[in-house]
């Protein structure tokens, strides 16, 4: 059972995050930020993970503490849940077209943690959620998932379109590196033996 489970309480905020990545994208979330919500239904449901997320922030300041917050518990949690990483693929590309948008996201589950993101995201508020802490989340993710992530954003208008395009594919790139290749079950993809 590929289960991660964390609790993480600070001064700003108090997190209790929990992941199957076996699971079937059943989600639960509520982090008083409507669109973030939405976002991380979305990365449960299309990486067929069931997720649950609760935050209780300090969004009468802003959005940012509880957004990063997330982004750092659900990277650890994703990582309890990897494990040893026995016969996962380790590597995942995903191409998700949102009407009018296109993003490209490349990940390598390699605990050598690694964002490159390409793209420009209007600094803009959608309900309470400030879309250029897009980037930050990711960083907090893949810093503490262990992971080597690149996000290209190609094109888009919508700023709504491209946040989700990239939450969307992050979530197929990732349901496909941590599937199990049957030929390499009790063995790690990488010639140094481990990861």
């Amino acid at each position: 059972m590929r289960q991660g489970k964390i609790n993480r309480e600070t001064l700003e905020t108090k997190l209790n995050i929990a992941i199957d990545l076996d699971g079937q994208g059943k989600t639960k979330i509520d982090t008083k930020i409507g669109f973030f919500d939405h976002m991380l239904t979305l990365f449960g449901f299309h990486g067929g993970f069931d997720l649950e997320v609760f935050c209780d922030g300090d969004i009468e300041v802003d959005s940012h503490h509880s957004i990063e917050d997330v982004g750092i518990a659900l990277g650890l949690a994703f990582k309890e849940a990897l494990g040893d990483k026995l016969g996962i693929n380790r590597y995942g590309s995903f191409r998700l077209v949102m009407d009018e948008a296109l993003v490209c996201v490349d990940l390598d589950i390699s605990n050598r943690p690694y964002l490159v993101f390409n793209g420009e995201i209007p600094k803009v508020v959608l309900g309470n959620f400030d879309c250029e802490m897009t980037e930050e989340f990711l960083r907090a993710f893949a810093f503490n998932a262990g992971i080597t992530l690149h996000v290209n954003v190609m094109y888009g208008k919508n700023v709504h379109h491209i946040i989700e395009a990239i939450f969307k594919a992050l979530a197929r790139a990732l349901q496909l590196a941590t599937a199990i290749d049957p030929s390499k079950v009790d063995k790690v993809s990488s010639t140094k033996g481990m990861l």
